[in-house]
């Protein structure tokens, strides 16, 4: 799809698979606006072609996804006033201002479309390796099942660094486990693939030389079932989840997430919707190390 500037698409065997590739790998797939409204056309563009059967995420590069772009020059670009603004900008909130803006915006391109990949009519498979930050957290946990280089680290650092309660798709009690995602949030340390393999986040780990292909075949596994057999079993497991209250704590934490957006858009006098070095965190912009949680380290 030669329309798309920061991913790629492609269908292989013979348009059973659809594979996105998010493509911004000098910046460790940080999520512009660009990406995100183009991984939702990608998504879209999957899920109403019926000959595809499973939707195979990956990324080019080192890492899956560093989280959210805070600073690029695609994302000054996208968001100052001008001809080469990006259009979501304006619309969906955009043009309001202040808290409505932020909330409204947030919405649309960080909370509802990633609960609409999560539900969409296809069997989604996420295939990360090197980095997964906080929002690139949002992008694997929105897919059915995850595959894991070897080398992967998921982590969610907003807090430590932003001074933020998690990402705006609050997955992370659900994912981790309560008290490992509260050990997380207020450290900001990590979790490698087999241990992520070990609470059930992460599906298959494979060397990373090995990933792709592994990966594919994994997929074609799936792809085999019958569609409605298929579909029927992802609707059985996450209607289970929204029973037990997924989607409406989902839905209460992405306000509480605003909130936090508004405290530091108050302290900081409206500069700033998230905490700085001033306040005691770390400075995002030097991309401190992020630790492992490691069971005998304090």
């Amino acid at each position: 799809m030669s329309d798309f500037d920061y991913i790629g698409y492609e269908v292989i065997d013979g348009g059973q698979i659809a594979v996105i590739t998010l493509d911004r790998p000098k910046q460790r797939n940080a999520q512009n606006r660009g990406m995100l409204v183009e991984l939702g056309c990608a998504f879209e563009l999957a899920e109403s072609n019926d000959e595809v059967r499973v939707v195979l995420l990956r990324a080019a590069g080192s890492s899956f996804s560093a989280g959210h772009d805070l600073g690029s020059t695609d994302d000054v670009r996208e968001r100052s006033p001008g001809p080469d603004q990006h259009p979501t900008y304006q619309c969906n909130g955009g043009t309001y201002g202040g808290v409505e803006s932020r909330n409204r915006q947030e919405w649309h391109y960080f909370f509802e479309n990633t609960k609409r990949w999560r539900n969409l009519r296809k069997i989604t498979v996420a295939e990360v390796h090197g980095m997964v930050l906080s929002a690139g957290l949002m992008l694997a946990w929105c897919c059915d099942l995850i595959v894991a280089g070897e080398d992967t680290v998921f982590a969610d650092v907003v807090g430590t660094r932003l001074g933020m309660c998690g990402v705006e798709y609050f997955g992370h009690p659900w994912e981790f486990g309560p008290r490992k995602a509260k050990e997380l949030l207020l450290t900001g340390d990590s979790l490698d693939a087999d241990e992520a393999h070990a609470i059930g986040m992460v599906s298959k780990v494979f060397p990373n030389d090995e990933l792709a292909d592994r990966t594919v075949e994994f997929v074609r596994r799936i792809a085999k079932l019958p569609t409605l057999a298929a579909l029927l079993i992802k609707e059985s497991v996450n209607q289970t989840v929204d029973a037990m209250g997924f989607s409406t704590a989902l839905d209460a934490c992405f306000k509480i997430h605003q909130l936090n957006h508004a405290h530091w858009s108050e302290v900081t006098g409206g500069e700033l919707s998230y905490g700085t070095v001033d306040y005691g965190l770390e400075d995002w912009r030097i991309a401190p190390e992020i630790l492992p949680a490691a069971k005998r380290r304090p």
